[in-house]
């Protein structure tokens, strides 16, 4: 289902371990504020539901993220911990197709903020715990990506994705908690939007005008960073962003100049100079774009590594259309 428990998970692990001060930075204090973070996303995805008229695997997601609860909240009460109780949410959807599209993106970040705070969790029972929901997540965002027409594995690699970023995203979503829960010691990065005129159709021909799915300006403009996913009353012409086209983003204020636009996909990371107009910025797509991608406005080059504080504005979700698929077989070869 909604994948912001792995987010906030993510999200907090790192953040925890960076801004809190070294006497909290124990290991016990570090791994139960990453499962009260898990906890906080699967209460989330929990109460997104599905349309009981789609398919049977997804009764078996929504069944998963149930056991992912209890099973985060059976951790945290063993180590003396309260678990933070469900929060009321706000999932923008208008009909079953879009609330798929949706729920595939955040999936997608569930399962890259999953994979970010890996190796800040310390032990390693917790470890491993958390790896056994990754792949349930990640095969959970396989299917939802194939549901709405979009590459299953469109990436060689599933992309990490810092804790800041991670709870930037999924913040949104969380309208108000109980005023007994902990909070979360994070705050977002100030807001990146795709384009509006920015759309997906992850094959390399849609099968047809209804099977493209846009997603732009007017939903995100409420949710910062997360594409739109249109209704389907609207057109469907649309070219879908790949390698070396070029996409601009939206800040919420005016872009200083000098900018570079970071592209994270896979375990890749890619700054292109952005050419600036206010508080607009394009660049091209680089080649190492493939699949849901996670798109920061930094100060400078990040030359592989993503520096927290050269980010500016970010992350955006995009989707990129991957190329088609070659393979060697002589490397296949014994």
């Amino acid at each position: 289902m909604l994948d912001n428990s792995i987010v906030t998970a993510s999200v907090a692990v790192a953040s925890v371990v960076s801004a809190l001060p070294s006497e909290l930075s124990k290991r016990a204090n570090i791994d139960t504020t990453v499962l009260q973070v898990a906890l906080t996303l699967e209460h989330l995805e929990n109460k997104a539901g599905y349309s009981a008229d789609y398919y049977n695997d997804l009764n078996y997601i929504a069944h998963d993220e149930e056991q992912h609860v209890l099973l985060l909240e059976g951790a945290l009460t063993a180590a003396c911990v309260t678990p933070v109780q469900a929060c009321t949410y706000s999932f923008p959807y208008y009909d079953v197709r879009s609330f798929v599209t949706l729920s595939s993106v955040l999936e997608g970040v569930g399962t890259s903020a999953y994979l970010g705070r890996a190796p800040l969790i310390t032990s390693k029972q917790h470890l491993t715990v958390a790896a056994s929901i990754l792949v349930t997540k990640a095969l959970h965002t396989s299917l939802q990506r194939l549901a709405i027409n979009e590459v299953p594995m469109a990436n060689s690699y599933e992309t990490p994705l810092d804790p800041m970023s991670v709870y930037t995203l999924a913040a949104m979503f969380i309208v108000s908690c109980p005023a007994s829960n902990a909070a979360l010691p994070f705050t977002s990065y100030p807001s990146l939007q795709v384009d509006g005129s920015t759309c997906t159709c992850e094959e390399p021909q849609c099968r047809s005008p209804s099977d493209v799915v846009k997603r732009g300006g007017g939903w995100a403009a409420e949710h910062h960073g997360w594409p739109e996913t249109w209704r389907p009353q609207q057109s469907n012409s649309c070219t879908p962003p790949s390698p070396g086209k070029s996409v601009t983003f939206t800040a919420n204020n005016t872009i200083p100049a000098g900018s570079y636009v970071t592209f994270v996909s896979g375990l890749s990371v890619v700054s292109v100079q952005g050419n600036i107009d206010g508080v607009n910025i394009t660049a091209a797509v680089p080649t190492q774009a493939m699949g849901q991608t996670y798109v920061f406005v930094t100060s400078q080059d990040e030359k592989g590594t993503l520096t927290a504080a050269d980010i500016r504005y970010g992350p955006a979700v995009l989707e990129v259309n991957p190329p088609p698929p070659s393979i060697d077989y002589s490397i296949l070869k014994e």
